[in-house]
């Protein structure tokens, strides 16, 4: 991520966790990040992991795509690249994302919040996807829902893989 995009990133999460009155010790903990990574993130100097801004965004009930709809360029670590797309301003809260895992890669995605679905179209490529243990493998053309409010995978083989993939929010108060 760039100077530009990562303070941008660093002033919009510093606003949304001054607007609830937190801390930065009682947001990092809540997160499970070091104190001095979120400063540094909101510092502009940090370089986050997808894992630590979802965790962040779920610690401050927002989705995802809120917290990074700032920054216009893709996100990515290990092979994966995320981009927002477009959000919904509807209930429930859906988020739009263009998405591309490199050859060979397997990524480990922590749950999201309660009721999270995930839906993803592939584009191009070969991958397996959703929750562990229950994965589908999709070919391009393919497209397959799965909970997402559980810990889930994204593996390709020796192709890279293109996808679009909408998140849909569970509903304020909603349990698995």
């Amino acid at each position: 991520m760039n100077k530009c995009s990562l303070d941008t990133l660093g002033q919009h999460l510093q606003a949304l966790r001054q607007a609830r009155g937190w801390s930065l010790s009682s947001l990092a903990n809540a997160a499970g990040i070091a104190k001095s990574n979120l400063s540094r993130l909101e510092q502009g100097s940090g370089n986050p992991t997808l894992d630590t801004l979802w965790r962040l965004a779920v610690q401050l009930n927002v989705p995802f795509g809120t917290l990074v709809a700032p920054i216009t360029m893709p996100l990515g670590e290990d092979g994966v690249q995320v981009q927002l797309i477009d959000q919904g301003k509807d209930s429930p809260q859906v988020d739009a994302y263009w998405m591309r895992c490199a050859p060979h890669t397997l990524r480990h995605a922590e749950a999201h919040t309660p009721g999270t679905r995930e839906s993803l179209t592939l584009i191009s490529g070969w991958l397996e996807t959703g929750p562990e243990g229950a994965t589908t493998q999709l070919t391009p053309g393919d497209t397959v829902t799965f909970p997402a409010d559980q810990p889930h995978i994204y593996r390709t083989h020796s192709d890279k893989a293109t996808m679009l993939l909408t998140v849909t929010y569970g509903e304020q108060g909603d349990t698995p």
